[in-house]
């Protein structure tokens, strides 16, 4: 039954669904209804069973590796290291497990927040039931504090205001009447409608229900949140395509190495032996627990930072990051309303500091004496009388307890040193209208003990005060004519700066009367506007200025009017001067029309997102991803949850988010400041590229290893190193070694270079070449010192030591040259990183005692070796580390005039 409700009247809508305003529905009736469409709740999607969800973890091509390397070394008799390698995959499932019922949490705390006591009539009767008993035409009466239960529409109201944020993304409560509207109204403007899961924060209402459970807008969100699809993160859909590749490549040189040693004459025994030795050796079996460490280090690090990961593959999403669309409210903005201009006497005042500490000044030109201007100190006076506001202050900070935009006028008051206090002691309230959104206005009357006379004062919408004014105040407190267009002049401007702007008015009288809205219809003196806003956070406009420098474009998305979000948009930087407004600011209204095809070029092209719905905001994330982009995307309210699900990392506000956008999202922000999302980005980036370094050093260390085996093979020699001893190469290095650059510090200039894209493969073009020249230099020092010291009468035992600890040195070396692509271990600090000199420390040790203690000789098929060996190991690894230092000093030297070549080009 989806009807235009909002575009009905209340007789219609009545008849519509057989109640009656001062019945409601008969009790049989609510009863019949409840059987026919079911309780007021959120629908569950039906999913896979528990035990499905985690066998599917092992679906991947590196878990296939990994459990052919466990039977490979069950094969061997290697059964603790099967074990190591089993436990290693159950982990991994586990962590994908746990992330795959973030959708069904998600879906659970939006039904859960359904969960509430509403009143209702029923048979003529008011009455207390649970929310999930509501049914299509009950008659919900609401009052402040109230949760709305349900979709909607208002048959009556006084003074109704509520608290839709969590749903349209408006940072200030929505006044409420029962006026008609026309059909093509947004969702976010509709005043005569109101929605389940938002608040009542002030005034009372009757309203008639128009959907219930999945039928309502929060219903709705729901299944978008249930049809979102779960992206992989960058790293892991590059991860699963790069163990597709090693897969293929190790069963074909498996093959091929099987293949010659039979042309060879070589026993089928012998070949499947080698075979296995092949294998064992080129998979990287530490990769995915020493990924895992390297991401929970890095959870670790963004914790200090205000940010804290619910999942670990998030952290590394951020180093791929190349749009962040930002809520505004609390994100960019400090969410504290903050009066900026003053305008009375045909003066304009500027008022400087922000927030809710009443530091600041009023200024024009130069600091501005407030008590030579009369017009100026009624103004303000007025501001702080007509107000039911209060400002306080903590040990911590300053705080308003009522509306935000009555606390900004205090805060402004006290900056001209006004004692609030003393003001509202010596001008008592007598009356008060309060705000009704009929009128726009609000209005007091004060005894003024001084001058014995009675004021009233009124603060409201500038056409709702300026009707009732024929005079304002000069500098000298004395009324002269009112120049109208001259106001609205005056608010034009402050409303191109994105200000909200409040008028003012008194009106002295001599005795005490009931204040009515007749004693205020004319006849008013016009004193003032105030000019106020939610200032951007100095902090967010650093780290945009960050972002963009990192190659990170950064977007707006919010539920708030365009004027104000475009103003917020250009103090921080969002919108440059020359970019075409048009181009770069696009509405709700604006997203409806336009095509999937036109959607990519807007969604790519505009900085601003104004006025939009959960399904538009869903719809951007999703034609930014169509342009290859890595989104991140915040959120704080129901309605973001689809779109912070969708995104490539969905980051939720910690104090103002509701428990569905977090449940949906990966990380939670502890602070709501966009500033802490640029650090978890930086974070995030030292993560990505830790991991790719060792991605790096592990790789050349399995293919110097493959090498020595295939050309043994090919050579048909003796193998120089057995299955087992690449078993212990490979769990030792990626250990000892790999695992000290988990704990690398950031490179510098690290948010100088643009993101990974999303397109390029996992290891750049350098980076191969070092492994190939790596994995060459292993190869030639095994190989050849194998050889060698066959020739000079070593036992084969002996031969093959000498050959494992050549990978154990040549690995040791090659590690300070893996702790950065660009710099020199000299340039980033030798002892920076101290678990890399910990790590060697521990590979040395670990191959003196394979090489000397008599059980590890048993269980290895090692052999002591002379001082003389250990002089030709260590200037393998001498070798390779001036080898490579040169190589990326010659690279770091073309990049350089590379860079100045351009220049000069441009």
């Amino acid at each position: 039954m989806k009807k235009h409700w909002h575009t009905l009247n209340e007789q219609d809508i009545l008849k519509i669904f057989s109640s009656d305003l001062k019945e409601g529905l008969r009790a049989d009736e609510a009863q019949n209804r409840y059987k026919k469409y079911g309780p007021n709740l959120l629908s569950v999607k039906k999913t896979k069973s528990a035990l499905m969800r985690f066998l599917s973890q092992f679906n991947q091509a590196l878990v296939y590796i990994l459990l052919a390397a466990i039977v490979i070394k069950i094969y061997l008799g290697a059964y603790v290291d099967a074990s190591v390698i089993f436990g290693v995959v159950l982990l991994n499932a586990i962590i994908g497990f746990v992330q795959e019922n973030k959708a069904l949490n998600a879906l659970a705390a939006l039904s859960e927040s359904l969960v509430t006591m509403s009143t209702v009539v029923r048979s003529g009767k008011k009455q207390q039931i649970d929310a999930k008993g509501l049914v299509v035409g009950d008659i919900v009466l609401l009052q402040s504090g109230d949760k709305v239960p349900a979709d909607m529409r208002i048959l009556a109201s006084r003074e109704l205001q509520i608290d839709e944020s969590a749903l349209t993304g408006e940072s200030l409560p929505v006044a409420k009447t029962n006026t008609i509207l026309p059909q093509e109204v947004s969702l976010a403007d509709r005043t005569n409608m109101l929605y389940s899961s938002t608040f009542v924060t002030y005034g009372t209402g009757v309203g008639i229900v128009v959907a219930t459970g999945d039928e309502t807008e929060i219903g709705h969100i729901s299944k978008l949140l249930n049809d979102a699809t779960v992206l992989e993160t960058p790293l892991t859909r590059k991860i699963s395509k790069f163990s597709h590749l090693l897969l293929m490549v190790i069963l074909f040189l498996a093959t091929v190495t099987f293949a010659v040693g039979l042309w060879h004459g070589n026993s089928w025994e012998e070949l499947f032996m080698a075979s296995i030795a092949l294998s064992v050796a080129m998979i990287p079996e530490g990769l995915p627990a020493v990924m895992t460490i390297i991401l929970a280090i890095g959870v670790a690090r963004m914790a200090k930072r205000n940010t804290i990961i619910r999942h670990l593959p998030a952290v590394e999403t951020l180093g791929s990051t190349t749009i962040i669309c930002s809520d505004k409210t609390g994100t960019l903005t400090r969410n504290e309303m903050t009066v900026q201009e003053l305008y009375c006497a045909d003066e304009k005042f500027t008022v400087t500091g922000i927030g809710y500490a009443p530091k600041g000044e009023i200024q024009q030109e130069k600091t501005y004496d407030t008590h030579t201007n009369q017009a100026l100190l009624e103004l303000l006076k007025a501001g702080v009388l007509c107000n039911d506001s209060v400002l306080k202050e903590s040990k911590e900070s300053w705080n308003i307890e009522g509306d935000p935009t009555e606390g900004a006028l205090l805060v402004c008051a006290k900056k001209a040193a006004i004692d609030t206090d003393a003001l509202r002691s010596d001008m008592p309230r007598v009356d008060a209208i309060p705000f009704e959104s009929q009128y726009q206005y609000m209005a007091t009357l004060h005894f003024d003990k001084e001058s014995n006379k009675y004021i009233i004062y009124i603060k409201g919408s500038v056409e709702s005060i300026t009707q009732r004014c024929s005079t304002f105040l000069n500098t000298n407190a004395k009324p002269v004519p009112l120049n109208k267009s001259e106001i609205f002049m005056q608010v034009e401007a402050m409303a191109e700066k994105g200000l909200r702007v409040l008028a003012f008015a008194r009106l002295i009288i001599e005795r005490a009367v009931t204040l009515e809205h007749e004693n205020i219809s004319q006849n008013l003196e016009f004193l003032g506007l105030q000019g106020m806003m939610d200032p951007p956070r100095e902090e967010a406009i650093v780290s945009i200025k960050a972002c963009k420098t990192a190659g990170i474009n950064v977007k707006m998305i919010t539920g708030d009017h365009a004027l104000t979000a475009t103003a917020i948009a250009r103090q921080m930087g969002l919108i440059d001067a020359e970019q075409n407004k048009k181009s770069a600011v696009i509405t709700g209204s604006e997203l409806t029309y336009l095509t999937d095809e036109e959607m990519l070029t807007s969604s790519k092209n505009a900085s601003v997102f104004a006025r939009v719905t959960p399904e538009q905001k869903l719809r951007i994330v999703e034609a930014l991803q169509k342009n290859n982009e890595i989104i991140a995307m915040t959120g704080d309210g129901v309605n973001d949850a689809p779109a912070l699900r969708r995104a490539d990392i969905g980051i939720a506000m910690g104090i103002t988010g509701t428990e569905v956008a977090k449940e949906a999202a990966d990380m939670v922000l502890t602070d709501d400041n966009f500033a802490s999302i640029e650090a978890a980005v930086e974070e995030g980036r030292a993560v990505l590229e830790n991991i790719i370094k060792f991605i790096g050093f592990i790789l050349a260390t399995n293919l110097g290893e493959g090498l020595v085996i295939m050309v043994a093979i090919l050579a048909n020699v003796t193998l120089p190193i057995l299955p087992v001893q690449a078993l212990w190469i490979n769990m030792t290095a990626a250990v000892f070694l790999g695992l000290a650059l988990a704990f690398e510090p950031q490179e510098p200039g690290l948010m100088q270079k643009p993101p990974h894209a999303p397109s390029a493969p996992i290891l750049r073009k350098e980076m191969l070449i070092r492994i190939f020249l790596v994995g060459i230099m292993l190869l030639g020092g095994s190989f050849g010192l194998f050889e060698l010291s066959l020739t000079h009468g070593a036992s084969l035992e002996e031969a093959r030591t000498v050959a494992v600890n050549i990978f154990a040195v040549g690995e040791s070396f090659y590690l300070l040259d893996s702790r950065s692509l660009r710099f020199s271990a000299f340039r980033l600090g030798l002892f920076k990183n101290p678990w890399i000199w910990i790590g060697i420390f521990c590979m040395i040790s670990a191959s003196v005692a394979l090489t000397y203690l008599p059980v590890m000789n048993k269980m290895f098929h090692t052999a002591p070796i002379s001082l003389n060996d250990w002089g030709s190991i260590f200037a393998v690894g001498v070798l390779i580390y001036v080898i490579v230092s040169i190589e990326k000093t010659i690279r770091q030297l073309r990049s350089n005039t590379n860079k100045e070549k351009n220049k000069y080009d441009k």
